[in-house]
């Protein structure tokens, strides 16, 4: 009677013991990539301020040394993490999310310098007890959460040929997909490639895919039963076997030139695509045909030529900015490739960031870093007032441009200007 009761006690235990780390888990604020924990630039946080016409939210710190930049951070818990450049160098860092105070830096190589702006400019993937990120330069780094020391690196340049389209910097946010770190080097040699994420090894390249590297990040979806990479590039996207690297369907895309930057979306079976320099937009239907797929296209059209700054998918719209000459934050019925509608946010803002927080929209002005609250609703544009920086960075570059996306975490609002990291309390 002792035994059953003793293992009885065990069992419950262990019951209590797992629902109680489950809970810890579900609890912890996590925003730990580029885009999101879904990749698709939505935070589903709730009991926040989304209506500033009423209270604007207060600024908690500001951060002065996050240096040259356009990588978003990203938290897990109570530390936010990113990376940036300053005096030649660039670096990685981590910050207390509660009073904004550095935790660590570590150096990782010469600073990235270019014209539009020194520093890196993806964000940084979190896996774990680990980092992995990707340099304007080229160089990946896979570092310790803990304290910043470097695990392994490699240079997509030096070490595999890599070739950029153009030449702003590599720009990409690596992905994590199971024991993978998946990313874009481009070139001649295969466009993608994954490395074993605890030791830096190739475990394979695509190399029937040999386009140059674009500014986009790669994301992961099933398509018939089949999980693939689903990336841009210099002429088109593409989908990749996440197994072993084989390329599964490509679309070329006439007019993609320059720079290819926004993130794919996936919508059930369905990818969408879009880009700048008059490229518009793709929506397809990749279809298993064998050991291979083909690509149904629904639509093709320029309803929506989002240059950079992104879009996101809520109940079957599409919203982000479109170039000229629609030159508006776009609604678009993302089945039919129709505008819903147009706005001109603030009768001039042309290009910006979008980050969704349920049915609200956070519309960032590229030009001075302004933020307006949009409804995301297809029966209309309706603004809930508006926010600006309380000051701009010093750092001069060729634009002077905001180009880092907004991030929402544990009832915080993190924005970027460069060596300055704001952090506001959405909660009050």
């Amino acid at each position: 009677m002792k035994r059953k009761f003793g293992i009885t006690f065990i069992v419950v235990a262990v019951v209590l013991l797992t629902t109680a780390i489950s809970s810890i888990a579900q609890d912890v604020p996590r925003w730990t990539r580029w885009r999101g924990a879904n990749n698709d630039g939505i935070s589903k946080e709730t009991g926040l301020n989304l209506d500033w016409t009423v209270k604007k939210p207060p600024l908690a710190w500001t951060f002065r040394q996050a240096g040259s930049g356009y990588a978003s951070p990203v938290i897990v818990g109570k530390i936010l993490y990113c990376q940036g450049g300053a005096e030649g160098i660039d670096f990685a860092f981590a910050l207390d999310t509660q009073t904004g105070n550095l935790k660590w830096k570590q150096d990782l190589g010469e600073e990235f310098a270019e014209s539009r702006g020194n520093g890196a400019r993806g964000s940084i993937t979190v896996d774990g007890d680990k980092l992995y990120m990707i340099r304007g330069g080229g160089q990946i780094h896979c570092l310790s959460a803990a304290d910043g020391k470097i695990v392994w690196q490699k240079d997509f340049k030096k070490d595999f040929n890599g070739k950029m389209m153009s030449n702003w910097g590599y720009s990409e946010s690596p992905l994590i997909e199971g024991n993978l770190v998946i990313c874009t080097p481009g070139g001649a040699d295969g466009t993608m490639i994954a490395f074993n994420k605890n030791t830096g090894a190739t475990e394979w390249r695509c190399k029937e895919w040999t386009d140059d590297a674009g500014y986009s990040s790669p994301i992961a979806a099933d398509i018939d039963g089949v999980r693939q990479i689903i990336q841009q590039s210099g002429k088109g996207f593409a989908g990749v076997s996440a197994k072993d690297g084989k390329l599964l369907w490509r679309v070329e895309v006439p007019g993609y030139r320059i720079a290819i930057i926004p993130t794919p979306v996936f919508n059930n079976g369905y990818v969408y695509i879009t880009a700048g320099y008059n490229a518009g937009c793709n929506y397809v239907k990749p279809v298993k045909a064998g050991d291979s797929f083909k690509v149904e296209t629904v639509y093709s059209n320029k309803n929506l030529i989002n240059q950079h700054g992104g879009v996101v998918l809520i109940n079957g719209h599409i919203y982000g900015f479109s170039d000229p000459p629609i030159g508006s934050l776009v609604c678009q019925n993302v089945n039919t490739g129709e505008n819903v509608w147009t706005q001109k946010v603030d009768n001039e803002v042309v290009k910006g960031t979008v980050l969704a927080i349920n049915d609200r929209l956070l519309v960032q002005n590229e030009r001075n870093g302004f933020i307006t609250l949009v409804a995301a609703s297809p029966d209309g544009y309706k603004d809930f007032g508006k926010m600006e920086f309380p000051e701009r960075t010093k750092i001069q570059t060729q634009d002077n441009m905001v180009w880092t996306h907004p991030v929402v975490a544990d009832g915080k609002l993190y924005l970027r200007d460069h060596d300055l990291l704001f952090c506001y309390d959405l909660k009050k």
